[in-house]
């Protein structure tokens, strides 16, 4: 009994002993203080151009062969230089090489319009009366109608039967015009005048006859008929 109480003094001295030097070494380690101001920004730092690193590094040049006069020789006539003055051609630089064949293929339209009557123009007058035909009918009447096959120009006729006036003055239009004729028996003349020649040319006329059933009797024209001068049908 006394030797368990004799330990138990002794490990409860012993344990109040090392409690008692660690206290007495340990020391606390303060909280560091900051300043209430806040520190001033960290600079950037700059950030340098790669491309302007290389300044002391020589640029390549890719060789132009075209510069090269010993591979493509130089011609005079570049770009931007001015071309050779010297010229046998009276045409500028943007014709069209076949706008010289123009007016000679005008001109040989126009002739052919004229020979097939379906122009007029200044060329040479018919200066002499011209016959349309000679025809037997037992119609009492004709109609026939006119009209100007060229050029609409101002083209004027005076009709007459047997030398008597049935119209005056006609005026000869892209339409055709008609005028009925009272047939005799016997022999009829009947006689259209031209009274003008046209702007463009002489009197021109296409002119069709019909009898009293609405039959075709002819279909004719006249072309360039100088004033004054008739185309004539006998009936």
């Amino acid at each position: 009994m006394k030797h368990i109480l004799f330990f138990i003094l002794f490990f409860t001295a012993l344990t109040t002993s090392a409690q008692g030097e660690f206290n007495s070494g340990f020391k606390p380690i303060p909280a560091p203080k900051f300043s209430s101001k806040p520190n001033k920004k960290t600079p950037i730092p700059e950030v340098k151009d790669p491309q302007a690193q290389k300044t002391d590094i020589p640029d390549i040049k890719t060789p132009n062969v075209f510069d090269n006069t010993s591979i493509t020789p130089k011609s005079r006539f570049q770009i931007g230089e001015e071309k050779s003055k010297f010229s046998m051609s009276t045409e500028n630089d943007f014709a069209n090489p076949g706008d010289r064949y123009i007016p000679k293929m005008e001109k040989d339209l126009d002739k052919a319009l004229r020979e097939a009557g379906l122009k007029e123009g200044r060329g040479e007058l018919v200066k002499k009366n011209i016959s349309l035909g000679e025809f037997k009918t037992k119609s009492d009447y004709f109609i026939v109608k006119f009209r100007d096959f060229g050029a609409i120009d101002g083209d004027l006729v005076k009709i007459s039967s047997n030398d008597k006036v049935i119209q005056n003055q006609l005026l000869l239009d892209s339409n055709f015009k008609q005028i009925k004729i009272v047939l005799t028996d016997g022999f009829n003349k009947l006689d259209f005048e031209a009274l003008n020649i046209g702007s463009l040319g002489g009197n021109t006329a296409e002119i069709q006859v019909f009898d009293d059933k609405g039959t075709l009797i002819t279909n004719d024209y006249w072309n360039n008929l100088a004033a004054g001068f008739k185309a004539s049908i006998i009936v």
